[in-house]
């Protein structure tokens, strides 16, 4: 769950304790204290995820997954592997504890959340890495799917032509087309 929901690394996963979940401004988080490269960050939290894990019993400082980072990958390498075996497809032999994290970066943006907080929130600094697996690609099929969602742009008519609206646009303001 702190890896799905969180967008938490393993190694992160297994150092987040009870006293790390807070709430603040942005409402309830979790605080990663020694992310990738040793940065702090805060993440969103899933209220229910933060009553399981608070209703754990644990102690503030204790682990809330208290078992090293290579035991939780092989956690999800062993679901990933009944999931094969249901299902018989392919893809489950790839699935690893970043996926999960990849998933949760791209539900995120799927749901409108900006891209720079997306970033902010799962500890990316590298814009252009972030693109290339979190964005989709720049094809021209997905470039006339963005265009047709700004009004003032839509009346392209994709076939190298302008309507008669825009002629009409344009020639107002003395622009020729």
């Amino acid at each position: 769950l702190l890896a799905a929901r969180c967008g938490l690394r393993r190694r992160e996963i297994v150092d987040v304790t009870p006293a790390d979940l807070v709430t603040n401004d942005t409402g309830q988080i979790v605080r990663v204290w020694h992310g990738k490269g040793d940065k702090y960050r805060e993440v969103f939290a899933p209220p229910d995820l933060t009553q399981l894990a608070l209703g754990m019993g644990k102690a503030p400082d204790e682990p809330l997954v208290d078992v090293n980072d290579s035991t939780v990958y092989d956690w999800v390498r062993r679901c990933a592997e009944r999931c094969l075996a249901q299902t018989n497809e392919e893809g489950w032999n790839y699935v690893g504890p970043h996926d999960l994290r990849r998933s949760w970066g791209i539900r995120l943006l799927e749901a409108g959340v900006l891209p720079s907080v997306v970033m902010e929130l799962g500890g990316w600094d590298d814009w252009k890495t972030f693109r290339n697996h979190y964005l989709a690609e720049f094809s021209p099929e997905a470039l006339r799917r963005e265009r047709s969602k700004v009004p003032w742009l839509s009346e392209y008519s994709g076939d190298g032509q302008q309507d008669s609206y825009s002629m009409v646009g344009a020639s107002a303001t003395g622009v020729s087309g």
